[in-house]
This record gives C-alpha cells, sequence and structure tokens, in this order.
C-alpha cells in the first residue's frame, strides 16, 4: 500500500466512527489531508479500534518519520560529560525516552494540531499512546500530580520509551514551591529512568510554553537538578537537553558553558 493509499485510509476510518463526521469531505491537497488525519487523531477519545487500522497507522507514521529523519544520540557531541544541548523535533530523536509535558489528565492534547509537545508527540506515537495513557489514568482514578512521572511505550516514536511529566503552571509570580515541583519534574523522570535502567533521556523544556514558566529560570533549575542527579547517581545516564527556539538554546548554551 502506498503512503497516499494508507492516508485516505485513516481518514475514512475515523471520518465513519462517529455520525457527525459524515458531511466532512477529505480534501484534495495533500497538506490539508495530512492536517485533518492529525485533526481527527488528536480529538478521538481513547476507545477500541480495529486491528488492522493500527497496522496502517503504524506503517503510515513510520515512513513519515523516516522522510522527517531521525537524529541518533550517538551522532551528538556532548558539551560535558553525559550531558548533550540539541535543537530540532524531539519526535525524531533516537534514545531510550523522551520527555513529554503533559497535562493532570495524562491523556495527551485534544485541540486539533496545537504546537504543544504534547500534542506533537502523541500525534507522532499514534493513537496507541492515548490509550495506554487512559489505561494508567483509569487504575490511578485522580489527575496526574505535579512533578511526579509516569512511563509508557513509545509506540512509532524513534525512541523506546516516553516518560509523562505535569509541570507547574505559573499563574502570576513564581513560588518556592513552582521551582521545587519543576524540580521535582526532572528528578521524577530521571529516577524512573534510572529504575528502568535506561542509559539516555532528553527532555525538553518543561513548563515553559503553555504553562508559563520563565524559561531562563526553567533552565536553570533543569541543568541543576541534572547536574545533581548525575553527581549522586552510579547510573552514567546521558541527558539531552531539548529546545526548538533559538532563545532557548542561548539561554541552554550559556548555562551549561
Amino acid at each position: 500500500m502506498k503512503q497516499e493509499d494508507r492516508l485516505n485510509y485513516l481518514i475514512r476510518y475515523l471520518l465513519q466512527e462517529k455520525e457527525e463526521y459524515q458531511e466532512i469531505s477529505v480534501p484534495t491537497e495533500l497538506a490539508d489531508q495530512k492536517r485533518l488525519l492529525r485533526s481527527l487523531m488528536n480529538v478521538r477519545l481513547p476507545a477500541p479500534v480495529h486491528s488492522e487500522f493500527l497496522k496502517i497507522q503504524d506503517e503510515y507514521l513510520q515512513e513519515e518519520a523516516a522522510a522527517r529523519g531521525i537524529t541518533r544520540i550517538e551522532t551528538l557531541s556532548p558539551v560535558s560529560e553525559g550531558i548533550y544541548l540539541w535543537q530540532g523535533d524531539i519526535t525524531t530523536l533516537n534514545c531510550d525516552a523522551i520527555v513529554n509535558a503533559a497535562n493532570s489528565q495524562m491523556l495527551g492534547c485534544f485541540i486539533p494540531c496545537h504546537g504543544c509537545i504534547d500534542n506533537a508527540i502523541h500525534s507522532a506515537a499514534g493513537i496507541q499512546l492515548r490509550l495506554e495513557c487512559a489505561r494508567i489514568m483509569a487504575q490511578q482514578r485522580t489527575e496526574e500530580p505535579t512533578g511526579k512521572a509516569k512511563i509508557t511505550k513509545s509506540y512509532n516514536l524513534p525512541c523506546r520509551y516516553v516518560l509523562h511529566t505535569v509541570g507547574p503552571i505559573i499563574r502570576g509570580t513564581v513560588t518556592s514551591e513552582d521551582c521545587q515541583l519543576l524540580a521535582g519534574c526532572y528528578r521524577s523522570c530521571l529516577e524512573l529512568a534510572a529504575a528502568h535502567d535506561l542509559k539516555s533521556i532528553a527532555f525538553c523544556c518543561i513548563s515553559t510554553g503553555e504553562f508559563h514558566f520563565p524559561n531562563e529560570l526553567a533552565a536553570e533549575i533543569a541543568v541543576q537538578t541534572v547536574r545533581d542527579f548525575q553527581k549522586d547517581s552510579q547510573n552514567h545516564m546521558e541527558v539531552i537537553f531539548n529546545v526548538f527556539k533559538d532563545s532557548d538554546y542561548e539561554i541552554y548554551k550559556r548555562l551549561l558553558g
């Protein structure tokens, strides 16, 4: 099956799931078709899905990932022992685990094609990631607390695992508790990765986007927490600070020397 045939199958399957979608027509332009598929995946509730859909979805997403290009940790140069700074799309990174800045519902972003890292990771992983998160949350029976972490499979991402953590939301002046909670996000992810014997982990800029934590202070907390962990741990875990914006790259470059 060609990639365009997979795309068409996936769109039509998801459109047929809901009666209110029956009036939606499939666009003719490829970019619009891809946007429609991502939107349908983003808004889909965690519900059972046919195995044939998953097979075709996985083939589609893996070919899309290959087209975007995959960056392997072995090709990166450390800025210091065990620490890397890399600017790029975290969903294309091949390492043991990447960190997702999740919300307290832990089901991914439901806003179609939203620009947050949560949306990007779930979109690239496939709908299985939301299904696994839903199972975790059903067992937990409460929202995910800030500063903790959960681990899931990565599905169609090039990493092995995804670590999900909920950062503090800033609604005014940053408090000492906010700083402690953000440090807890990094520490919880590192401890969880070590417990699973992972050797490399990539952090996004937790809480700085939609959650409005000041970028400079967030980076200072991230770097200090990671350095403290590496100093005290026997795990020898390699840590990648992943940034997307030029401004964040300059902040981390300065802090890491």
